[in-house]
Formats: structure tokens, sequence, C-alpha cells
């Protein structure tokens, strides 16, 4: 089995020593999406729910590139600095997966890079 590496522009770059997403048929894997704009690698907002929408807009992009899409998502993962957001991130989550419910997670965290308050990962079907 080999392994492909996803690089989108229509995502933001790594902001380490990891790649957007790894394609290992059947699966791609996608490294955790914070609420960056993909031209400026900063946060859109301070906002919860701007970053919300950018960091599942950017996971998105990199679904695509990799040939697979939201519909085919498995799996998310959902780190939030503050469980009190839940509710209104999952509202914001809920306009994404309309038809189609992944298994989720969702896990409060203390801090997140570059003082997000959001990041997502997930891993979906290709082909």
């Amino acid at each position: 089995m080999s392994l492909k590496t996803v690089q989108t522009d229509k995502a933001p770059a790594a902001i380490g020593p990891y790649s957007q997403a790894v394609v290992a048929p059947p699966f791609v894997f996608v490294s955790g999406q914070l609420g960056l704009d993909p031209a400026t690698g900063d946060l859109v907002s301070q906002d919860l729910e701007r970053q919300a929408r950018q960091a599942l807009e950017n996971l998105n992009q990199i679904l695509l590139a990799a040939g697979s899409n939201l519909e085919r998502t498995t799996a998310v993962d959902v780190f939030l600095t503050d469980m009190e957001q839940f509710a209104a991130f999952n509202a914001i989550y809920a306009e994404y997966f309309t038809m189609h419910k992944p298994a989720r997670a969702a896990i409060e965290v203390s801090a997140l890079p570059k003082g997000a308050r959001v990041e997502i990962k997930c891993t979906a079907l290709v082909g």
C-alpha cells in the first residue's frame, strides 16, 4: 500500500511538520483544521462561530483535494477550548453534515495553536 500526502492552497498550509492529509486507501486522514484563512494563515476572527465555519470549509477543501467529500466522512474529532460553546458549535456543524452524520467525539482542551477556539480533524473514504 502506498501513502499519498495531500496539499491544496484552498486550505491553510500546515503550521508544523505534518501534512494537510494523508491518503491510505480506502481512507483519507485529515489533520486538525483551525479557523485559519488559507491566504494569510491567520485566524478569521476570535469568534467561535466564524472559526468553526472556516475550519469546516478548510476540512472540506482538503477532502475534495484528496478525492473525497463531507458525505464520505466516517469520523470527526472536535476540540473546543470552551465546552460552553458546544451547542453553538453543533448548530454550525449541523449545517455541514445535514443528511450524513459521521461518528464524532468532542473534547474540551485547555489551548489550541494560534489561540484558536476550535480544531476539527476527520477520517473519510476516498475513491
